[in-house]
């Protein structure tokens, strides 16, 4: 590991800030060209795609086609997915498998040697490759830390995060770094004109998650605030199956389970998804979302339930499950699981092109915190980390094919030099305010509540975590409160039919959030009920 201090404050290195799965993975392909790999937990640490059970969607089995996968990402995109793009990234899929085959990432095979596949919710057909069951995240992220460990080329610096992007006529000149948990710590400033995003989601933003802490929406924020253009920030996933034993984040049961079999039932035993699609708990995760979300919030409560379609083979088959249910006592081969819906994924994010650019010039983004237009209003399962390869590799290409002038000269003034320790009352008004009113089910009223809390919050807080979420919840909320009508993951209670003339991509601004807010702020409360966590 390379000591942050040891650096100069000028560096001819392109700059990659997350050590998650698109980090990782643009590094190494970027090699043998210089790479600073900036991360605020240890490698391997703090990656939402280390947690990732379900594994990896690509179309490598007889018989299904890179088209029929996008056929399926398309359908269940909420009608605003670039088709280009989402075919583009299917077509690309089997390339990167074979990269992370040969950074020793070790897929489940067949007793023939090919590599095993398994179906997920839909999908049309079986391409999911996993790693031991529900290994797949972890298995992927070790692998390519170890490779990074191995590559001369490439210096991680763990540790620290990115508080702030520095900029000079539309062009990243460097970033602000601090060293992380350590408010009072002296920022360090850091020249470069090739920045690489991928600092992962916001699920943390929310009181119920399956996220780690370091998915805080920081990275959507310090770009957000560089004027960089963000997509669809309103279209936030819920993962219908998060097991709900008092822990943050809560632990996850992965999909795959009911791709298996599993069943969803009430407190009552009835099996109560039938009432709510077709293909009852293979719908698409908005659907069972919010059928779970309702089962909940009528008393009932909700389970998982794979007695019947796994029972004695559930250790086995789904090890990490198996795992989280016995440390909070629960024996899931005898036992129903308990459920509730919790933030998973955010299909928003920085605005990017084909090859990962956003609006700013010398900016890349990767990952979750980018938005491609390849998961519409609601990602297809275990799309989400063939995106991030396919965009990690791509974002290589690009800046591999570029000059990348040299690093211009840093300001002698830091953009913040201080921060107090994170309010710990404010962030959990923020989650519960986010969990309320911006979450599963969102209506106008709490909308505007939230939008002017968030906004007020960013203007007074004097910790720069603290500012951080609190611009991008700002973003979320407005966007929620903009969209007055129900697509995908976003349903709003007061506008529950979707709109065909608002069949498009939003794309926005921190500037626009907080003129939203400034319209909304000269507008009475029209109630005043305090934000409930269902």
């Amino acid at each position: 590991m390379t000591n942050i201090h040891n650096l100069t404050r000028t560096t001819d290195d392109v700059v990659i800030v997350g050590g998650g799965l698109a980090g990782l993975f643009c590094a190494l392909k970027l090699a043998p060209r210089p790479v600073t790999l900036i991360s605020a937990a240890p490698l391997g640490q703090g990656a939402s795609s280390a947690w990732a059970q379900g594994g990896i969607a690509a179309a490598v089995a007889e018989g299904d086609t890179p088209e029929a996968h996008a056929a399926d990402t398309i359908a269940v995109g909420g009608g605003i997915v670039d088709e280009a793009v989402a075919l583009g990234i299917a077509r690309e899929a089997a390339p990167r498998i074979h990269d992370l085959l040969a950074y020793g990432v070790p897929f489940d095979r067949d007793l023939e040697g090919r590599l095993a596949v398994g179906r997920e919710a839909a999908h049309s057909a079986r391409r999911i490759v996993h790693v031991r069951g529900d290994g797949a995240g972890a298995a992927i992220i070790a692998a390519l830390s170890e490779a990074v460990r191995c590559t001369p080329s490439i210096r991680p610096i763990e540790g620290f995060v990115a508080e702030a992007l520095l900029t000079e006529d539309g062009a990243v000149t460097g970033l602000q770094l601090r060293e992380a948990g350590n408010p009072a710590a002296r920022p360090v400033m850091l020249a470069s004109r090739a920045v690489v995003l991928a600092t992962g989601g916001i699920g943390h933003l929310y009181a119920v998650t399956t996220n780690p802490v370091e998915a805080n929406g920081s990275g959507l924020a310090i770009a957000a605030r560089a004027g960089a253009v963000i997509a669809d920030p309103e279209f936030v996933q819920f993962h219908p199956t998060a097991i709900m034993v008092g822990r943050d984040p809560a632990p996850l049961a992965t999909e795959a389970l009911r791709g298996e079999g599993a069943i969803l039932i009430n407190g009552d035993g009835e099996r109560f998804m039938l009432a709510h699609h077709p293909l009852a708990e293979l719908a698409p995760r908005d659907i069972v979302a919010r059928g779970v979300f309702a089962e909940i919030a009528a008393g009932r409560g909700a389970f998982l339930d794979a007695r019947t379609a796994l029972g004695a083979r559930f250790a086995e088959k789904f090890p990490t499950v198996h795992a989280s249910c016995i440390a909070a006592g629960i024996d899931p081969a005898t036992q129903a699981i308990p459920i509730a819906p919790a933030a998973h994924y955010h299909m928003g994010g920085i605005a990017v092109d084909a090859c990962g650019r956003s609006s700013i010039d010398g900016l890349w983004a990767g990952g979750e915190v980018s938005s491609t237009g390849a998961h519409g209003a609601n990602r297809l399962a275990s799309n989400s980390l063939l995106e991030a390869v396919v965009y990690a590799a791509r974002i290589a290409d690009d800046i591999a094919g570029r000059p990348i002038p040299s690093p211009a000269r840093l300001p002698d003034a830091l953009v913040t030099q201080r921060s107090s320790s994170a309010d710990e009352a404010s962030v959990t008004r923020l989650r519960a305010m986010m969990s309320a009113h911006v979450g599963v089910i969102r209506d106008g009223d709490g909308l505007a509540e939230a939008v002017r809390s968030f906004a007020a919050l960013e203007h007074e807080a004097t910790s720069i975590t603290v500012r951080n979420m609190a611009t991008t919840a700002l973003l979320v909320a407005a966007s929620a409160w903009t969209r007055r009508e129900s697509r995908g993951a976003h349903f709003r209670f007061d506008h529950p039919a979707d709109v065909p003339a608002l069949a498009q991509r939003t794309m926005t601004t921190l500037t626009a959030a907080r003129e939203v807010a400034e319209s909304l702020s000269e507008r009475p409360l029209p109630r005043t009920a305090q934000p409930m966590i269902a």
